[in-house]
């Protein structure tokens, strides 16, 4: 059985084990090569610090690549610092190993994810009402996807696939919201719908277009130098949260260039890590798990 093949993967693995998503293949893969076994890399917070929170970290890189240094590991990390457990996810991409367009393959695997550390909640001492998703750049995309396309739980398939896959929070860093034209980023809408998608896609990846009531509270990073990813991606989210009711805040910093991640040593953008911080505590997301 897949759950308890995970567990004894979890068990026989040091630190920071890498666990596939799926045992064997992949809903939606297209090959055998590693670019479509998507998979979890688990970072614990110190148990001494731990507070029962979890986050899916989303690194970006266009669809086609994974920034896992500065938007992966540097960020489990500063979770971690915060009592956060933090989950790596190494979602699908579009390349020569597995031609675009992409399509739902990375949004089954953010709500995979998502269901399976809620799933596995009781094992690593996380509260199940508080698991978000962060996500840079595409990874921003998909992490927004994820938290504007969800369910309660599949019908079929096993315990984890019947486990909800909507995230209790989203931070979303430099994201691509839209898929329109003139204002997405062009390589990222390639990788997943195609370069002459179909109008229905557009407005399904289009995710300011997908907000409801429903959508959960949102922290959104983004700076008005960025021209990779233009900041009107993130105003159109904020945007469409406020209209939907959905509790949200929006930082936009004069400085700083596409990509930044935690802005680490770039003295002023590097307070941004601090604005989310204080978010998460108002949120109650700092405190101890009862």
């Amino acid at each position: 059985m897949f759950v308890a093949s995970f567990l004894l993967a979890l068990a026989a693995q040091p630190a920071n084990p890498t666990i596939p998503l799926w045992e064997g293949k992949a809903p939606l893969a297209v090959g055998e090569t590693d670019t479509d076994k998507p998979s979890i890399t688990v970072w614990l917070a110190p148990k001494d610090k731990a507070n029962g929170a979890a986050v899916v970290v989303c690194p970006g890189g266009g669809y086609g690549g994974l920034a896992m240094d500065h938007e992966g590991k540097q960020v489990a990390e500063f979770l971690n610092g915060l009592g956060i457990h933090a989950f790596i996810l190494k979602y699908r991409l579009a390349n020569k190993e597995r031609p675009g367009p992409l399509l739902a393959a990375p949004l089954t695997d953010a709500q995979r994810a998502i269901r399976t550390v809620r799933a596995k909640a009781a094992d690593y001492g996380i509260d199940p009402k508080r698991i978000g998703i962060w996500g840079f750049s595409a990874g921003g995309h998909l992490a927004s996807t994820a938290g504007t396309h969800f369910d309660n739980g599949l019908a079929e398939g096993d315990a984890i696939d019947k486990t909800s896959c909507r995230p209790d929070f989203l931070i979303l860093a430099y994201p691509v919201i839209t898929m329109e034209a003139g204002v997405t980023h062009n390589g990222s809408r390639n990788n997943l719908i195609g370069p002459k998608p179909d109008e229905k896609l557009i407005e399904l990846y289009s995710n300011e277009k997908q907000v409801t009531k429903e959508t959960p509270p949102t922290f959104i990073f983004h700076t008005s130098a960025d021209t990779a990813v233009v900041p009107e991606n993130a105003v159109r989210f904020y945007l469409a949260c406020k209209k939907a009711g959905v509790s949200v805040e929006l930082h936009i910093y004069e400085k700083g260039q596409h990509g930044v991640g935690l802005a680490k040593g770039q003295k002023g953008l590097d307070t941004w890590p601090e604005r989310l911080s204080d978010w998460m505590k108002a949120r109650a997301l700092l405190e101890a798990k009862k």
